[in-house]
């Protein structure tokens, strides 16, 4: 209970409990009457604080239950997608790669580009519905930059390091070209930024010598489509590139 709303009804009960010492010592009857005008009023104030803390609670009950429902919903659907895409590598004999469409990536075991196709459709399409934000984060990790020979960081060390960050509603997928997809629901562009922070200090305790670079893009901040926020976050990204030292980027907001 917020202490400070229920104080105007405390003070006026107690004040009404000394007029009517008062009264009652003095046989005043001015006193009583006073004493009872302050007891109404302090039971009118007890009937606001009650209405507004119930209030408050039927809210945060909303809020929850419609929390529940779209996680509920994420979660049903990619359980959907992730039975499609098992189907489809038994379909094709099983071959551990994303080029036909596999659940997993064989290097890092993290989720491949095809299931992040369809997770992204699915994840703006619930966001779409229940009005909350969604981000779409592109991550490149390079070594040797420093010493003007930059290659392809190690892909177990950053899958490992963007594993333990992530929440368990957020997906990570490897992408063909290397590159790390993070799709981080009911998430806004601060969210996201603090969300790659920790998967660059992550990194930082694994390996040194480490550059990471982040484009950034959320869902209706910078686009409306799964096609323009990947291009946003792409965009991003590569703007991120132009820096010789870790930099992540967020893509400029959309235009009606």
């Amino acid at each position: 209970m917020n202490t400070r709303v229920a104080l105007p009804g405390l003070a006026t009960g107690a004040l009404g409990l000394m007029a009517g010492m008062i009264a009652y010592a003095g046989n005043n009857t001015l006193f009583g009457a006073v004493a009872g005008l302050l007891a109404l009023a302090a039971g009118v104030a007890g009937v606001r604080l009650a209405q507004q803390l119930g209030e408050q609670a039927a809210v945060q009950r909303l809020v929850e239950d419609e929390l529940r429902a779209v996680r509920a919903e994420a979660q049903e659907t990619e359980e959907r997608l992730r039975d499609e895409l098992n189907l489809m590598e038994t379909d094709d004999g099983g071959d551990d790669g994303d080029e036909d469409g596999t659940l997993t990536d064989p290097r890092t075991g993290l989720f491949s580009e095809s299931f992040f196709n369809v997770a992204l459709e699915s994840r703006v399409a619930a966001a779409r519905r229940h009005l909350r934000p969604v981000a779409v984060v592109l991550v490149e990790v390079v070594e040797g930059l420093a010493a003007g020979e930059p290659r392809e960081a190690e892909a177990g060390i950053i899958a490992e390091s963007i594993s333990v960050t992530l929440r368990e509603a957020d997906t990570a997928c490897r992408l063909r070209s290397g590159q790390f997809a993070l799709l981080l629901d009911d998430t806004p562009e601060n969210g996201a930024i603090w969300t790659v922070e920790r998967i660059r200090r992550q990194l930082l305790g694994l390996k040194a010598g480490l550059t990471l670079w982040a484009g950034v893009a959320c869902y209706p901040a910078h686009a409306f489509s799964t096609d323009e926020l990947m291009q946003a976050a792409d965009t991003a990204l590569g703007a991120a590139r132009e820096w010789r030292q870790d930099r992540i980027e967020v893509a400029t907001a959309a235009v009606d």
